[in-house]
């Protein structure tokens, strides 16, 4: 599948910034009670990079990945996709973002159980602009041979790689991805991972993945911990790891 990688990605340096996030705040009331589920976080992610967003539960990792995806807004602050600030955008136009240009992959894979695998896939290439075909899409993911497979037909770990082929159909500029192998063992998780790196390698996805898996963190470009709403570290890997040499 994946070459080994062990040099340092270089193409990073010269990456063009695709979100650009400057001092976002995310404050919930909860009754009597605020929450404040992100404090004044400054973020840039890069084009074609592959981040891993570690960090306990309730460290703001989701928060900031909703806001990212225009699936939630900040309390205050500014984000900006390419030069698009989506901070003000509207419903219809945070819509429109989502559809063309975001993928999302979650820790349940909400395929529509009475459709097969490529059916699934073909929901969104039939609203799509600019589609592969559900087969194409499919065969990136290794389940050329499942299409007409039905979602109880395969086990977790095809079931989350025909998600992973439904996200990336379409060709989203950016995959977002909270816990993609958080309901899988250890064998099956990689082989997600594995999905996840290739689409990253072969198509240029800029791709963000949630964990609190520290050992995922090892096959990402860069690693943003998380703790208490605020980001309090980001670290490249000079040497990253195929998510076969991955341990946990």
């Amino acid at each position: 599948m994946l070459k080994k990688q062990h040099q340092h990605s270089d193409r990073l340096l010269s990456s063009k910034v695709i979100f650009h996030v400057h001092g976002i705040t995310k404050v919930y009331q909860m009754g009597e009670v605020e929450v404040r589920a992100l404090r004044s976080v400054d973020l840039e992610l890069y084009e074609g990079e592959f981040v891993v967003l570690l960090g306990p539960s309730g460290s703001g990792k989701s928060t900031l990945l909703n806001i990212l995806g225009g699936l939630d807004v900040p309390s205050s602050g500014q984000v900006f996709f390419h030069d698009r600030e989506l901070t003000h955008a509207s419903d219809a136009q945070l819509t429109r973002f989502r559809r063309d240009c975001v993928g999302f992959i979650f820790q349940f894979y909400n395929l529509i159980p009475s459709l097969t695998a490529r059916e699934n896939v073909a929901l969104v290439t039939e609203i799509a602009r600019r589609p592969m075909s559900p087969e194409q899409a499919l065969e990136l993911v290794e389940l050329g041979d499942r299409l007409d497979h039905f979602p109880a037909q395969m086990s977790g770990g095809e079931q989350q790689r025909v998600a992973i082929a439904r996200a990336i159909a379409k060709r989203p500029e950016v995959l977002l991805c909270d816990e993609p192998t958080g309901a899988l063992d250890f064998q099956t998780g990689k082989l997600v991972l594995e999905a996840l790196a290739q689409v990253n390698q072969e198509l240029g996805t800029t791709t963000a993945v949630i964990t609190h898996n520290a050992g995922i963190s090892a096959m990402a470009d860069r690693v943003i911990s998380m703790r208490s709403g605020e980001i309090v570290s980001i670290h490249s890997n000079e040497h990253k790891l195929v998510p076969a040499e991955l341990e946990w």
